[in-house]
Order: C-alpha cells, then sequence, then structure tokens
C-alpha cells in the first residue's frame, strides 16, 4: 500500500522459476500486473543480479514472440536459461519428463552475485 512501510527485504539476486511463457513476454514488455512481476521488472532497474529459468511446452515456445522477448530480457542483463541443453522442451499435453536444473539455476545465480 502507499504510504506503507516496505515489509520485504531488499534481495541480493533473483531467481525467476518457472518462468512461464505468460511471465516471459509480459516480463520483458513491461507489464506488471502482478506483484511478481512488478518487484522483477524494477530489479532490472535496481541493477538486481536476475536468473530466469523458463518452463513452458515446445508449441508456446513456438511463438513468434517468445525469443524476441528472451533477447530483450537478455539486453536487459537477465541470464536467462533458455534451450535444449538447459531443459528439453515438451509437446503439450506430455509433461516434463526431464528433472528441473535448480541446481544449474542456483550455480549461475551465485556466479552473477559474486
Amino acid at each position: 500500500m502507499p504510504g506503507e512501510p516496505d515489509v520485504l527485504p531488499s534481495p541480493d539476486a533473483i531467481v525467476v522459476a518457472p518462468a512461464t511463457f505468460n511471465t516471459i513476454n509480459k516480463w520483458a514488455s513491461g507489464i506488471t500486473d502482478n506483484l511478481a512481476l512488478g518487484l522483477i521488472s524494477e530489479a532490472i532497474g535496481l541493477g538486481i543480479p536476475l536468473v530466469a529459468l523458463p518452463y513452458m511446452n515446445a508449441a508456446q515456445a513456438r511463438h513468434p514472440a517468445l525469443l524476441p522477448n528472451i533477447q530483450r530480457l537478455q539486453g536487459a542483463d537477465v541470464k536467462v536459461l533458455f534451450g535444449p541443453d538447459v531443459y528439453p522442451l515438451h509437446e503439450p499435453r506430455q509433461g516434463g519428463k526431464h528433472e528441473y536444473p535448480w541446481n544449474l539455476t542456483l550455480d549461475v545465480l551465485e556466479r552473477r552475485r559474486g
């Protein structure tokens, strides 16, 4: 609430995971219609290290808006971990059959903080 003290601590870094198709596209477009998007959008301007690990299906990943929006975030110094070497995409309604790479995300975050 405006005028109320901020109850959230100042972060050293932020992980955005799982970053959905919706989250990536809204974030890159500057849409902050919820608290999480507002915080990570503001974090770009504050220079807080950010690591995003998208999670979506292969059909969503083929949408023409996705790659330009990932590139837009990368241009804003967000480390976006995306590609078959990070987390293989699955077809719709097939579910993820691979373990979500939390360790990779945390390793990259530590390097960005250091």
